[in-house]
């Protein structure tokens, strides 16, 4: 219970967060960043507005199946 505690107060408090950006900075000014093989999907990066609405999803059954009552 204590380490789960810490992680929660670590993450609240940012620390993962700074942790992550101050490695990124040092391997950066390292050179040691390859950034072509970057990504970012939406776990990182926030659609803004909501971003596009997608379609209706089409069913993949051949056919629907006829109602017998």
């Amino acid at each position: 219970m204590t380490c789960w505690r810490r992680l929660r107060d670590w993450n609240e408090a940012g620390v993962w967060q700074r942790l992550h950006e101050n490695l990124l900075a040092e391997l950066n000014a390292a050179g040691q960043l390859d950034w072509s093989r970057a990504v970012i999907d939406g776990s990182h990066l926030r659609a803004m507005k909501g971003g596009p609405k997608p379609g209706r999803a089409r069913s993949t059954v051949p056919d629907p199946a006829r109602n017998t009552t």
